[in-house]
């Protein structure tokens, strides 16, 4: 954990003013994981949620969709984990005679549907995806025959199905939904029925086990993994789970702040507050996921499509990691109509924090925060296999908009090679979008169409001397060491 005197420096950085470069910020590197990080990370931690209704459409009209999946495989060295759900899996039934992969229709392109079916070559265009899938299925209309039935053919089908989810966010369940047959839906009441139908859906699939994603809850309160656990262990249902889920957006778009998204501070803090969450998954020897997150509400606000939101992003998954979320799948909703998405005809801001989130956890088995939290500037070591320290993580939360831009000045000590290297995940702004202003990673940006690296790759070299090395990290900036 940090120093006191580290504390007092970072203080003094940002009590400054603008402009300023604060030395003495140091941070001695573990040679092997320290306790407090985190416990064994997935292979692909970050992973993509798609809206149910949209999933088609991503893949068969907008062709970033696969180039920039293929950036994330570059960048983590496997395929990231996608996630088909929301909403409208909700609002979605299952029609073996549909010749399209969905149907429905929308007053407007802006829309998403209130009622859809999907066929066949809906679950053939998810099996054609080479990374595992996460597919959301309806249980709010309380047809429980139709869900089996498409359960049954995306088992059939989807070659890497890695859960079935039942029902999307209960939390919002009404009395007039068919499931709760006139009643005011509870967290009581929707654990008897996830227990209930992942038995019958169990059976429907010839007694599988482990084949669902369960909670699958927005935010918190009474709708929770602590709350569910208990009625899975009692029932002995647990065999039929998978992994446990809650769905994070930190903010809404009507309120949001870029700000309060991209502090530090604030990361560590609402990350912290599922931490219960994961211990119960984790007391069932189960994992938890964020199996829908992003920056804000509804598609998300203006902050959404900022540099500053790609920031928050590369904290997030850092944070989220070290409490023991295995994977974190960022929901992409209606297209056209979706600011944090991270991609439409260009790549947008957000995708560069998720790029570099990726770089950063590739092939690593452990990560530890060196700071403690409780300032603008975080500090990661990263593991690799081998529990030797791979690389370095620092960024510098400090909200940067416009005039003299103030710095922190870094000093690394346990660093065992004479020479390192380092990616600057950098933009004109926390503010800045694609197309109104530079936003780059290693000086690179990615290419409107194709989702390629372009530009000369700028990779900083630095001199160790006596296992020591100061790094520079502009505010509202991240730089990735390869110690």
């Amino acid at each position: 954990m940090a120093s006191t005197k580290l504390h007092t420096s970072i203080l003094s950085a940002f009590l400054l003013g603008a402009g300023s470069v604060v030395n003495g910020l140091s941070f001695t590197i573990p040679s092997s994981a320290p306790a407090s990080a985190s416990g064994e990370l997935d292979a692909a931690p970050v992973g993509v949620s798609f809206e149910f209704f949209a999933f088609p459409e991503y893949f068969e009209q907008l062709p970033l969709t696969n180039s920039c999946l293929g950036r994330l495989q570059d960048a983590m060295g496997t395929n990231p984990p996608i996630r088909i759900g929301g909403t409208t899996q909700d609002r979605a039934t299952y029609n073996a005679s549909l010749a399209s992969a969905v149907s429905y229709s929308v007053d407007s392109p802006d829309d998403a549907p209130e009622t859809l079916t999907f066929g066949d070559p809906y679950m053939e265009l998810a099996a054609s995806y080479e990374g595992t899938v996460t597919l959301g299925l309806n249980r709010r209309l309380d047809n429980i025959s139709n869900t089996i039935a498409a359960a049954k053919v995306a088992k059939s089908k989807i070659a890497n199905l890695y859960a079935i989810e039942l029902g999307n966010e209960p939390n919002f369940f009404t009395s007039s939904d068919p499931i709760a047959e006139g009643q005011t839906w509870t967290a009581t009441l929707d654990a008897e029925s996830q227990v209930s139908w992942q038995a019958s859906v169990s059976s429907g699939l010839g007694g599988e086990t482990e084949f669902t994603q369960a909670g699958v809850f927005f935010g918190l309160g009474s709708f929770e993994v602590t709350n569910l656990a208990p009625k899975e262990e009692d029932t002995d249902s647990t065999q039929y789970v998978r992994s446990f889920c809650h769905h994070y957006y930190p903010q809404s778009a009507s309120t949001a702040d870029l700000d309060e998204l991209m502090s530090h501070e604030e990361i560590v803090e609402g990350v912290a507050e599922y931490q219960d969450q994961v211990t119960a998954a984790q007391n069932l020897s189960k994992d938890f996921v964020f199996g829908e997150t992003n920056s804000a509400t509804g598609g998300g606000g203006g902050i959404s499509p900022t540099f500053g939101a790609g920031l928050w992003i590369l904290d997030y998954v850092m944070q989220a990691t070290i409490l023991g979320v295995k994977q974190l799948f960022f929901h992409q909703g209606t297209i056209g109509n979706c600011p944090y998405c991270w991609w439409d005809e260009a790549a947008n801001a957000p995708f560069y924090g998720a790029y570099t989130a990726a770089l950063a956890l590739s092939g690593a088995s452990k990560i530890a925060q060196l700071d403690a939290g409780d300032s603008r500037f975080a500090a990661y070591a990263i593991y690799d296999s081998n529990d030797e320290p791979a690389r370095v993580l620092l960024y510098n939360s400090e909200y940067y908009t416009s005039g003299t831009r103030s710095s922190v000045n870094v000093t690394l000590s346990g660093i065992s090679a004479l020479t390192v290297t380092a990616l600057r995940l950098t933009g004109a702004a926390a503010t800045t979008i694609v197309g109104d202003g530079a936003i780059t990673v290693a000086g690179q940006t990615f290419a409107n169409g194709t989702c390629a690296l372009e530009g000369t790759k700028d990779t900083e070299t630095t001199e160790i001397t006596a296992g020591q090395a100061t790094f520079t990290v502009q505010a509202s900036e991240a730089l990735l060491i390869y110690v």
